[in-house]
């Protein structure tokens, strides 16, 4: 290649800065590229947290983040703000990772600019376009944008083969979110400085020090997403009652997410006096982390968590309906429960008396690769 590549990796969520992190660390020892990274503060606290771990910080920056925001105004503000980002660095590729209204409004951007896209973790679908909402229609939509395919999974590239893609045009790389985790537990594992500051986090997130310092077991629980709101969150706050109830000797905890609606169900139903439910603020990437590995069981509606899980030998019961995540549902780790309170509790049930027993770790998502293999892609596809 005989010029230096711009390219512009455009992200706003915890999800995708986790996921783009590595991939833009290993573009910037590419000589041949100029790397990029531009947040558009979706969420603005949580993104800002996971660029710093990994020792980045955003070029630009669109602060869309407002209260209260909706997906209406976060889609008009992203693509407004986009035009004088693109304007200023004049990217010969923009970078989106997975399904969120970030990636498809900046995927969009480029778009009406001419500016090729690489679509990371491409081809994830439920067949079902409310689903979780928005994010199925969201990836739908950024592949008919992209140029370059990046699928972290056969099934998923299978996916995108169904609906006409070229396959000149895609790659089978792995998930960049397991480069990600890899690269953060043998960190971990390393540096006991970088322990004490997980420690630190989760002490001033609100958890009691007993709960995971001493060990006393756990249960992990995160649960944000849309299609849950309402009815769904409260059937899954219900379960976890019952299951605290039944096993006084586990800590059930659960960090909050910031979304106002999510908070008033789970203060409403949680905050209820019962000395094993934990309900803490959220959580940086790093102690999250830590967490997860030292969880007996994890309940989650968290599409990263299903795909980081398996990597750590660690159980899952999904509280979604469907899942775009097959491929986790085959190593025996994961269990797809909905909302229905009376499988949640079943399942973990299954776990925590002994019924499902633990497997072996199993990398189904990748092998902390899948950045290297992107670069390499993106690098080819700019010298043709």
């Amino acid at each position: 290649m005989s010029a230096e590549k711009t390219v512009l990796a455009v992200l706003g969520t915890r999800p995708e800065a986790i996921k783009l992190s590595p991939l833009v660390l290993a573009g910037k020892q590419r000589k041949q590229f100029d790397f990029l990274v531009c947040n558009t503060g979706q969420h603005r606290q949580m993104s800002d947290q996971v660029l710093d771990l990994f020792g980045l910080q955003a070029d630009f920056d669109l602060d869309v983040m407002r209260a209260e925001q909706t997906l209406t105004g976060i889609t008009v503000d992203i693509l407004t703000r986009m035009q004088d980002c693109l304007d200023r660095c004049r990217p010969d590729w923009v970078v989106v990772q997975g399904d969120t209204t970030t990636s498809f409004a900046a995927a969009l951007a480029a778009f009406y600019r001419k500016i090729p896209v690489a679509h990371v973790e491409a081809g994830l679908r439920t067949g079902n376009i409310y689903a979780p909402w928005p994010e199925e229609m969201n990836r739908r939509l950024v592949s008919e944008l992209a140029t370059l395919h990046f699928p972290p999974t056969q099934s998923a590239a299978e996916n995108l083969l169904r609906e006409g893609i070229a396959p000149d045009r895609m790659l089978v790389t792995g998930n960049t979110g397991i480069d990600a985790l890899k690269g953060l537990v043998k960190r971990l594992a390393d540096d006991a400085m970088l322990r004490d500051r997980a420690a630190n986090l989760l002490n001033a997130a609100g958890l009691k020090t007993g709960s995971w310092s001493q060990g006393r077991p756990y249960v992990l629980v995160t649960c944000h997403r849309r299609e849950s709101f309402g009815a769904g969150l409260e059937a899954i706050c219900t379960a976890v009652l019952r299951l605290a109830n039944r096993f006084p000797g586990y800590d059930f905890i659960y960090p909050v997410h910031p979304n106002p609606r999510v908070r008033e169900t789970v203060n409403r139903l949680l905050a209820t006096g019962i000395a094993n439910v934990q309900l803490i603020e959220p959580l940086e990437y790093l102690p999250f982390v830590r967490l997860m590995a030292e969880a007996e069981l994890i309940l989650t509606d968290s599409g990263g968590v299903q795909e980081e899980a398996p990597s750590l030998g660690k159980r899952v019961v999904v509280l979604r309906d469907e899942t775009e995540r097959t491929e986790g549902l085959e190593t025996g780790l994961i269990r797809l429960a909905g909302t229905d309170p009376e499988k949640v509790v079943g399942f973990a049930l299954d776990a925590l008396e002994g019924r499902w027993p633990l497997a072996d770790s199993a990398d189904v998502y990748g092998d902390g690769r899948a950045s290297e293999r992107i670069i390499d892609a993106i690098a080819a596809h700019s010298s043709l």
